[in-house]
């Protein structure tokens, strides 16, 4: 039930993100918490802007919101919602694990990224 629940929620959020244009002041969508209190980007920062631009077909333009988050986390996050969903729906658990051999190389990543995109500007 809560794969179907999430997919759901996840429709309902990608049909007012595509009415709702991040890239224009004023809209209704949450703020990065990092980069208003630091006025930096965090990893993730540009990813709603990339998810308007990729409902709306334009991969380019998402490229620009945020290259990493399209190239590495978009595949990523569709494997395993993908895999999280197809158990649910056969009566299953998944729980990806997650090894500490990982978990080094992703912070890694995620703060060469994070500096890289704060210096390049």
């Amino acid at each position: 039930m809560a794969p179907l629940a999430a997919l759901a929620a996840g429709g309902a959020g990608a049909a007012y993100l595509y009415r709702t244009d991040p890239h224009s002041p004023g809209q209704f969508l949450p703020r990065c918490v990092f980069n208003w209190a630091t006025g930096l980007d965090c990893p993730a920062c540009g990813t709603t802007r990339m998810a308007y631009d990729l409902l709306h077909g334009d991969v380019a333009a998402a490229f620009a919101d945020n290259a990493a988050m399209l190239v590495l986390g978009v595949p990523v996050v569709t494997y395993l919602g993908t895999r999280w969903l197809v158990s649910g729906l056969r009566g299953r658990r998944y729980r990806p694990r997650v090894s500490t051999r990982a978990i080094l190389p992703a912070a890694l990543l995620m703060v060469t990224w994070t500096v890289a995109r704060n210096l390049v500007g």
